[in-house]
């Protein structure tokens, strides 16, 4: 494992370049330009979807690249299912096309494999392995497995973890810092500088954006209903 990675990405600003397959951005071509416009924005690290995405990040960027898949269309119940790289299957597909670090449902939820057997897998082919969890509980029991990062992904969007807080969940983010010994991070509602700054100042590792950034759909809409 190249743990010369996490050294990268500390005090950074990793963005999330993402859109689904119903929305205009998904194309290839704007995919692509997306990730190419934060990386000249100063990106220190790309999150992306899917293996052509990682593929695109690793061949046209020297940067870290997060891994992870997501289904074409998110399960009604979402709040309650894995479906963040969700079994090794897709861990081994992400691997295929490149992705430094893999990202995973790391909940306690109910899943094809188990939890070690993920973390095995991701280091068995030399990469590091992201536990995207919503409780502190969750985020201990990962850093335990042996996940090599612990990320406040999920916190606000799975049943265990309650509404999602109005920003960023600092009272995890916290938590985690002071609970593992594995590096934090804080991503999920981060819309403000401000908040980026306080992530860093509670010990996060660094910070993911992904909306704010890359959503415009969204980042339209929080305007209007903001009026």
């Amino acid at each position: 494992m190249d743990m010369g990675i996490l050294d990268k990405l500390k005090g950074e600003i990793v963005v999330s370049s993402q859109a689904a397959p119903d929305e205009p951005l998904y194309r290839e071509e704007c995919m692509l330009a997306m990730m190419e416009s934060v990386v000249n924005g100063g990106a220190g690290g790309l999150r992306v979807a899917g293996a052509r995405d990682v593929k695109n990040a690793k061949k046209h960027f020297k940067i870290p690249v997060i891994g992870l898949t997501k289904p074409e269309k998110l399960p009604e119940n979402w709040r309650s299912v894995v479906y963040i790289t969700p079994s090794i299957k897709e861990i081994n597909e992400l691997i295929d096309a490149g992705a430094d670090i893999i990202a995973f449902d790391a909940t306690l939820r109910k899943r094809e494999n188990p939890l070690e057997e993920m973390i095995s897998a991701v280091h068995d082919a030399g990469r590091l392995a992201m536990a995207d969890i919503s409780t502190l509980e969750e985020g201990i029991n990962a850093a335990n497995l042996g996940a090599d990062i612990i990320s406040t992904t999920l916190a606000g969007y799975t049943d265990q973890s309650g509404e999602p807080t109005k920003g960023p969940d600092f009272e995890l983010l916290e938590k985690l810092v002071q609970s593992v010994s594995a590096p934090v991070i804080l991503e999920g509602r981060v819309w403000e500088p401000k908040d980026v700054n306080k992530a860093f100042e509670l010990g996060a590792h660094c910070v993911v954006i992904g909306s704010a950034i890359t959503r415009p759909q969204l980042i339209t809409k929080r305007f209007l209903e903001g009026r």
